[in-house]
């Protein structure tokens, strides 16, 4: 009977181990060095991912894995790195960034059009008693609206995209655009000292609307290359 108590307290201390032994198996934490390469890469970055030629022989699409040759001696041989913009996925943080920092920009462009607007009407209001009222303008002020609207949010998205890199080319554009905003300001003035036949107002205007749309296309253009560069 003793020897059957014994040998039943030896399996269940077998069986349920404890002390530190224990204790530190049950507590080990387990790192997986892959996976936080894969969650790191589609967070924040850098693009890596491991193990290299698995992700490039059956995830090359996903992982945008490409071979390169490398000299090292008796060690030289093909190796695997990894591409973001060849990749039909991409990093989660700076696009979320980079959408909010547009958002912002689209947001401030949005209320000082609001302010140029108001503080135009307010001018508009004032000048209505006079007769040499711009009496042509509205018929313009849409389309010029509505290009400035598109010329802001395109420099914005190519500095926003290059990080900064594209800043002389958005520079100049945004030169000329103020120029030509400049001229359409200074063809809308009213009142006394400012008078001008209308017809005179309208050339002036079809002037500014194409010179308005060349600036456009030179931004559709620019934002195209900061999609295909950057």
């Amino acid at each position: 009977m003793r020897h059957i108590l014994s040998s039943l307290i030896v399996c269940i201390a077998l069986a349920f181990p404890n002390g530190e032994c224990g204790s530190a198996y049950a507590q080990k934490v387990v790192h997986d060095k892959q996976k936080e390469k894969q969650w790191r890469s589609m967070e924040t970055g850098p693009w890596d991912f491991a193990p290299d030629w698995y992700y490039y022989f059956l995830h090359k699409k996903y992982s945008g894995a490409e071979t390169y040759w490398k000299w090292s001696g008796f060690k030289s041989g093909y190796r695997v790195r990894f591409k973001e913009h060849k990749s039909n996925v991409k990093t989660i943080m700076p696009r979320r960034v980079a959408q909010e920092e547009t958002q912002k920009e689209k947001i401030k462009k949005v209320e000082e059009e609001r302010e140029k607007v108001k503080e135009m009407h307010d001018e508009e209001v004032i000048r209505a008693a006079d007769r040499n009222v711009d009496l042509v303008y509205h018929s313009f002020k849409d389309d010029f609206t509505r290009m400035q609207k598109s010329i802001t949010e395109g420099l914005t998205y190519c500095l926003t995209k290059s990080k900064g890199k594209m800043a002389p080319q958005v520079s100049e554009l945004q030169r000329q655009n103020d120029m030509i905003c400049q001229s359409i300001a200074y063809t809308h003035k009213q009142g006394i000292g400012n008078e001008l036949e209308n017809s005179k107002r309208q050339e002036a205007y079809i002037e500014y609307k194409k010179q308005m749309e060349q600036i456009v296309s030179r931004v559709a253009h620019l934002v195209g290359m900061a999609q295909q560069y950057y």
